[in-house]
């Protein structure tokens, strides 16, 4: 038939076809627009959905051994490899993989609209906080040189020594916490410190194999019971057993293969990339007493998630919070999310990783709506330099999502405010 058009074709000249014809219509050139790279892929799905902010929650690149992360009295064949700074600080490496990501999450936020193409964001429409740790600054300086590319420094962070309520709550004393109840909690999620210890005796076993120190029956990390207490000052909790004094050794080994030592420094040769992730389960397990626990995840992301939802209240189009570990599957924990990324143990937080919320609105009826993802580099990306990003969708429990994992902003805010606790009066912003 001269002339047919499939759209024309099924979208014939009568009244009652005209709503169903314009649907069609508007989304072949969605689709169309996709395909050419006019328009992101998610506006396929949602094509009245527009992306207005970015919060992303951020751990720090890839760096050294912290002092005393693998415990005084580990015995192992062999000494461990050389590191090319001293400890704690972003290695060179860990340096260049913040870059990577960080202009990744550039041409995404260029994409939607955050941030310009050329030239300089508005001031305080791009916001980066850093903990004021030396890895945390540096990771936040790396991550702004990328994103903003000769723009001034955006990166605020408190004075060195003191404690920041986003990323050190509890030690910041920005709620009141209570250690009593802390354990409770911990006790009940976990089945007690012992069981949970229990649980990764595999993970345990294959760790003594990689450190091959001689045989002596209680391992090779120092021997103590499980147990968990109130800290000396009452702000915290303190740990202690196998996960105590092995997750630190599984994430140094990790740490050894991302930053792209050779595979025979790595574990002494005896680890490869499966390996490393069951492995990972120990340093994972860290988290199931300090961070995921509920009444854990209500303090440690008390702060936190306060500037979340401050931020999602407000117009800055971008804000990335760099911090810790600790602070990413705390508030993974506050929203009941597990975090699952390719080549990681299951809420064992990738170097760079991080949570990203992004809000947007529906320009025909202005309702507001926030979606989540988890942002991460696999360990070989990270290992040897690649720009593959990982982005795992992050669905909301409790929360009804429409097309592409949106959820309601009220729905998202309510329920983020009731599982975090009240912050003191005091608390420094």
């Amino acid at each position: 038939m001269r002339g047919w058009h499939p759209i024309r074709a099924t979208c014939h000249a009568r009244d009652t076809f005209f709503v169903q014809c314009s649907d069609m219509i508007r989304q072949f050139l969605s689709l169309f627009l996709v395909a050419a790279g006019v328009l992101p892929a998610d506006a396929a799905t949602k094509p009245d959905i527009v992306v207005d902010q970015a919060i992303v929650v951020m751990r720090h690149g890839i760096r050294a051994p912290l002092d005393g992360e693998v415990p005084e009295g580990t015995r192992t064949a062999q000494p461990w490899p050389r590191w090319p700074v001293a400890e704690s600080p972003i290695t060179p490496h860990g340096h260049r993989a913040l870059e990577r990501v960080a202009a990744a999450d550039r041409r995404r936020f260029i994409r939607q609209g955050l941030i310009p193409a050329r030239g300089c964001p508005a001031p305080a429409a791009v916001t980066i906080r850093s903990n004021n740790s030396a890895r945390t600054i540096a990771s936040g300086d790396d991550y702004a040189a990328a994103l903003l590319p000769g723009c001034p420094g955006t990166v605020v962070h408190l004075p060195a020594g003191s404690a920041d309520p986003i990323f050190e709550p509890l030690r910041a004393g920005a709620t009141r916490f209570d250690a009593a109840a802390a354990i409770d909690s911990i006790e009940r999620s976990t089945g007690g410190v012992a069981a949970l210890a229990a649980r990764h005796r595999a993970a345990l076993a294959l760790l003594d194999g990689v450190l091959a120190c001689a045989p002596r029956g209680d391992g090779c990390a120092p021997p103590r019971p499980s147990r968990v207490a109130a800290s000396a000052d009452g702000k915290g909790v303190d740990l202690d057993g196998p996960i105590r004094t092995t997750s630190g050794i599984a994430q140094v080994l990790l740490l050894q293969y991302v930053e792209g030592m050779p595979r025979r420094a790595v574990g002494w040769g005896r680890v490869d990339a499966a390996s490393l992730r069951r492995m990972g389960a120990l340093h994972a397990a860290l988290f199931d007493v300090f961070t995921r626990p509920p009444y854990m995840a209500a303090h440690q992301a008390s702060a936190l998630g306060r500037d979340v939802l401050d931020t999602l209240a407000g117009g800055t189009r971008v804000r990335i919070l760099m911090g810790h570990d600790t602070n990413v599957t705390a508030l993974a924990a506050a929203l009941g999310i597990d975090l699952t990324a390719p080549g990681y143990a299951t809420n064992d937080v990738a170097p760079g990783g991080a949570i990203v919320i992004e809000r947007a609105r529906d320009v025909g009826t202005g309702r507001a709506y926030v979606r989540l993802f988890y942002r991460t580099q696999s360990p070989d990306a990270l290992r040897f330099a690649g720009t593959a990003i990982d982005r795992t969708p992050l669905p909301i429990p409790g929360c009804p999502n429409v097309a592409g994992n949106w959820c309601s902003l009220d729905t998202f805010s309510a329920l983020l405010n009731r599982r975090i606790a009240p912050l003191r009066p005091t608390a420094e912003k």
